[in-house]
């Protein structure tokens, strides 16, 4: 039950935390097309890229509460956030280039596929507390 409730906070204050890394990913996406400084995909991994950082920082900080590994830790962060991008990437392709929703509408939906998948990818891989390397065994 402490296992569940645990879970149900971290999941909560992810969301949080992820709220701030998508609302700056969605103003720099926002930013970045409103001047057409860059097509919705570009701008879709700039944005992306920015709000990954930013959540990285603060889940590492304040909700998973890790300071072993960050070079590591942030690797496998970034390598969830790839695979949260490629759906992003994906669904906008549908969204607006093949059924013509609008960019931010559609920039919006994405991000609810995003959270659950990757929330779920970081409590598993990015941020467990007892991280094997590949190359360990358990003895």
């Amino acid at each position: 039950m402490k296992n569940f409730l645990l879970q149900k906070k971290q999941f909560l204050l992810y969301c949080v935390i992820g709220a701030s890394g998508a609302a700056l990913d969605f103003g720099i996406y926002s930013l970045l097309v409103k001047t057409k400084l860059l097509d919705y995909q570009a701008a879709n991994a700039a944005g992306y890229a920015g709000g990954t950082l930013l959540s990285f920082i603060l889940n590492a900080k304040f909700n998973f509460r890790v300071t072993d590994k960050i070079a590591l830790r942030l690797i496998g962060f970034f390598g969830v956030a790839f695979l949260g991008w490629l759906a992003s990437a994906g669904l906008l392709h549908l969204l607006i280039g093949r059924y013509g929703f609008d960019k931010y509408v559609s920039k919006f939906a994405t991000l609810v596929v995003v959270v659950l998948l990757q929330y779920n990818l970081n409590r598993l891989l990015s941020f467990r507390k007892k991280q094997l390397m590949p190359c360990q065994r358990k003895s």
